[in-house]
């Protein structure tokens, strides 16, 4: 018979597991409602992207300054992974390299003017995706939602502080009403 303490680890890796699961099920939805749109023909940059550049352009979004090994430490990826995915998307002129206004020494990415008016397409395509999944649960569940995702978030931002990794999340968090936190 199990106890106390095993029946917990199961239960939560159980909960975890689904949640996980869950997670790529709003990842799928995300990414086929953009596969929709570029069918449609209203596509930007993002139709000529792999997931992964799409993740490293909306994780430069909103950056001040950000070396290659920062962005390499926020995507969990190593620097030259992230030194060839960024010269490709200087090629496409998606990315451009600066010197850093702080440290002359350093070069730092930042997305193009380009890039950042595609991003912003592509980020309201995914809010409206995001409105309506949010308007079928109802304002009740949503708000549950909205709760758990901001402990969630806080959880996350310890770790990170913990760890000593970056900090700066660039994820555009936004409260209840839409306003963005600015973290």
């Amino acid at each position: 018979m199990l106890d106390n303490k095993e029946t917990d680890a199961a239960l939560l890796r159980k909960q975890a597991r689904y949640i996980f699961t869950v997670g790529k099920m709003l990842r799928r939805h995300l990414l086929q409602g953009l596969a929709g749109t570029a069918a449609r023909g209203d596509n930007c940059c993002h139709g000529e992207l792999s997931l992964a550049q799409l993740n490293l352009l909306l994780t430069v979004r909103g950056q001040q300054e950000l070396t290659l090994t920062e962005l390499a430490d926020l995507l969990g990826v190593s620097p030259p992974s992230v030194s060839v995915m960024v010269e490709r998307l200087v090629d496409k002129g998606l990315l451009v390299r600066e010197r850093s206004t702080a440290d002359r020494r350093k070069v730092v990415i930042g997305l193009s003017p380009d890039a950042t008016d595609d991003l912003d397409r592509i980020e309201e395509q995914m809010i409206a995706s995001f409105v309506d999944l949010v308007r079928e649960l109802g304002p009740e569940t949503a708000q549950q939602w909205y709760r758990v995702l901001q402990q969630v978030e806080k959880v996350l931002q310890q770790r990170l502080g913990r760890q000593g990794g970056v900090s700066r999340s660039g994820s555009g968090a936004a409260d209840m009403n839409g306003n963005r936190t600015g973290r």
